[in-house]
C-alpha cells in the first residue's frame, strides 16, 4: 500500500487491519501477485510516478483511491496499470475490500460516471485520432486485420496477394510487421493472437 502522505497511509492501514478478508503486507515484502493499493488526494505527477514504479516492479493489480480525477488522469491511471478506481469520498472499508478482491480476481471496477467518461474518451480517441490513420485501439491497421483474416481462412501468401491486389512481398511485410510488433513467433501464432484478442 502506498499513500501520498502519512495520515492517508495510517488511516487506510487501520481500516484494513481489522478486515479478515484481506491480508495487509509491507510494501517491501509484497510480491507482484499482490494487489497494490495507491491512495492520494489528487492524482498528479507524483501519483503517476508511483504507478510507473509499481509497473517496473511487476505489479499488474493496482487499486487507485483518489480525491479527484480528471478524464485525462483516468487514462493515465489505466495506462499505469490501474484496474480499479474509487473516489476517496465514496470509499469505506467495505468498498476498499470489494475493490481489492475484484483486482485480485483480475476484474476491473470504476464508478459509473468515471466509466462513462472513460468510454467516451476512448471512443473519441478511436474516431478522431486512430481511424483517420487506419488504426484501431489494438494497434493494428485495417490492412493488417484483412491479411490476418485471410491467413486464418487458410489462404497462401500468393492467394492473399492476388485477392487484395498486393505484391507477395507486401503481404509478407505486413505479416512480419505484426509478428514483430506483438512479439509473435510465426503466422499461426499471429492468427491465434488476433483471434484471442478479438482483432479478427
Amino acid at each position: 500500500m502506498r499513500a501520498t502522505d502519512p495520515i492517508l497511509q495510517s488511516g487506510v492501514q487501520m481500516a484494513l487491519r481489522t478486515r479478515q478478508e484481506v491480508w495487509l503486507v509491507d510494501e517491501e515484502a509484497a510480491t507482484p501477485e499482490a494487489v497494490a493499493l495507491v491512495v492520494t488526494d489528487r492524482f498528479d505527477d507524483r501519483g503517476a510516478q508511483v504507478l510507473r514504479t509499481l509497473q517496473v516492479r511487476g505489479f499488474t493489480r493496482v487499486v487507485l483511491i483518489a480525491g479527484e480525477l480528471e478524464d485525462t488522469e483516468i487514462l493515465t491511471a489505466v495506462e499505469g496499470g490501474v484496474c480499479a478506481v474509487a473516489r476517496r469520498a465514496d470509499t469505506t472499508p467495505d468498498v476498499l475490500v470489494r475493490l481489492i478482491k475484484a483486482a485480485s480476481a483480475g476484474e476491473g471496477a470504476l464508478p459509473p460516471d468515471l466509466l462513462g467518461r472513460l468510454l467516451n474518451r476512448v471512443s473519441r480517441l478511436q474516431r478522431h485520432v486512430l481511424e483517420p490513420r487506419g488504426l484501431h485501439l489494438a494497434g493494428i491497421t485495417n490492412r493488417e486485420t484483412e491479411v490476418l483474416r485471410l491467413v486464418a481462412s487458410g489462404l497462401s501468401t500468393k492467394e492473399i496477394a492476388d485477392k487484395l491486389c498486393y505484391s507477395q512481398r507486401t503481404v509478407k511485410s505486413i505479416l512480419h510487421d505484426v509478428t514483430n510488433r506483438f512479439q509473435l513467433r510465426n503466422r499461426s501464432h499471429a492468427v491465434a493472437y488476433a483471434l484471442r484478442e478479438g482483432l479478427i
